[in-house]
C-alpha cells in the first residue's frame, strides 16, 4: 500500500528552521546507521559526531558512497568504547543528542544508565513511540513500550511527564493523556485502573504538569470519540487522546506493534528522561521514519535549549 507521511514531514520541516543539533552517533558501522546520520545531517536536522572504529566507518562510507568528510570522527576501537565515548561527549556538552548506530541497544543504554559516568537525571528513563497512523488526523504517542517492564506508580508519573514534555516540544498545546486499562471504571481487582485514578489526582495536585490527564480509559474510548459518546464518558481526553500510556511494557509493545502491522502505522521513537534525547533507530526503519526520529529528538533538544535560556535569563 502506498503511504504518505504528511505528519512526519511536518515535523521534519520544522527542523529546517533550526540550527543542526550536535549529535554523538555511537558505532555507525553499517549502511543503515551511517546513512541515517548522513541523511539527517544533509537535511539540516543534526550535526553528527561519528564515534567508532575509524577504519570500519570509512570503509562503510566508501562502499555505499556516503560523504562523511564534513563530519567529526572520533576513533574508538569497538562498540563498548564507542558507546562510552558517545555518552561522555553528551556529559561534556559537546553533543546535545545521542544516536544509536550498529551496536546493541543494551550496549548503548548500559553506558547511558551507568551511575558514575552516564546520563541519568532525577527522572525515570522511558521510551516513546510517535506513531503515524493513517486513520488518525494526528500523530499519537505510545509510552512506554520499550524500557520499563513493570513500571511503578512513581515510574508512570515520570513516564507521563517525559511524554508531555516531548509532546509540548512537538507543538501539542496541553497534550491530552489517556491512561489505558481494560476498562474505564476504577476496579480494585485491576491494579492499573487504581493507578490511573491516582495519576489523575497527582496531576490535579501539580505532581504532573503541562497536560490534561484522564484514566482509566479503554483504548476504544481513548481514541474514538463515538465510542466515548456511546459509553457516555464525560471527559476532555476521551476520544481525543494525544498520548496513550500503557499499563506495562507488554501491553505497550503489543499496542505499538499492532498499530504498525495491522493499521499500517509508522513508528518513530526516542528515549526520554536522560540528560539528552536518545535516538533509537532500527535497520528495518524506512528513511522517513529514521528522519522523523531524528527530527523529534532535535525538537526536544531545541526546547531544552530554550528552557535553559529562560532559566539563565531569570
Amino acid at each position: 500500500m502506498e503511504r504518505t507521511h504528511e505528519k512526519y514531514d511536518r515535523l521534519i520541516d520544522r527542523c529546517k528552521e533550526l540550527e543542526p543539533i550536535p549529535t554523538a552517533v555511537a558505532h555507525p558501522c553499517d549502511e543503515s546507521s551511517l546513512r541515517g546520520a548522513v541523511e539527517a545531517a544533509e537535511m539540516g536536522i543534526l550535526l553528527p559526531i561519528l564515534v567508532g572504529p575509524r577504519d570500519k566507518i570509512e570503509a562503510v562510507a566508501a562502499q555505499f558512497k556516503l560523504d562523511i568528510s564534513p563530519y567529526q570522527l572520533v576513533d574508538e576501537p569497538h562498540s563498548h568504547a564507542a558507546a562510552a565515548m558517545a555518552v561522555q561527549l553528551a556529559r561534556e556538552g559537546k553533543a546535545e543528542m545521542l544516536m544509536k548506530g550498529s551496536l546493541h541497544t543494551d550496549e548503548l543504554m548500559g553506558a547511558v544508565v551507568r551511575s558514575a559516568t552516564g546520563l541519568r537525571t532525577e527522572r525515570r528513563i522511558s521510551h516513546a513511540f510517535i506513531m503515524d497512523v493513517p486513520m488518525l488526523d494526528r500523530v499519537i504517542i505510545v509510552t512506554d513500550a520499550a524500557i520499563n517492564i513493570f513500571p511503578t506508580l512513581i515510574d508512570k508519573m515520570h513516564i507521563i511527564q517525559n511524554a508531555i514534555d516531548m509532546a509540548t516540544a512537538l507543538g501539542f498545546p496541553n497534550p491530552k493523556v489517556a491512561i489505558l486499562s481494560a476498562m474505564e471504571t476504577v476496579n480494585p481487582d485491576v491494579p492499573s485502573t487504581v493507578e490511573a485514578a491516582a495519576l489523575c489526582k497527582m496531576a490535579d495536585r501539580k505532581q504532573i504538569t503541562g497536560g490534561i490527564l484522564d484514566g482509566p480509559l479503554a483504548l476504544d474510548n481513548a481514541i474514538n470519540l463515538t465510542a466515548a459518546q456511546i459509553k457516555k464518558i464525560d471527559s476532555p481526553v476521551a476520544g481525543m487522546a494525544d498520548i496513550l500510556v500503557a499499563p506495562d511494557l507488554e501491553a505497550g509493545n503489543m499496542l505499538a506493534k499492532s498499530l504498525s502491522f495491522m493499521a499500517n502505522a509508522d513508528s518513530a521513537g526516542i528515549v526520554l528522561g536522560a540528560r539528552v534525547p536518545i535516538i533509537l533507530t532500527s535497520r528495518a526503519d524506512s528513511v522517513t521514519t529514521r528522519l522523523a526520529s531524528c527530527a523529534i529528538a532535535a525538537l526536544v533538544a531545541q526546547a531544552r535549549r530554550e528552557n535553559a535560556s529562560k532559566v539563565v535569563a531569570s
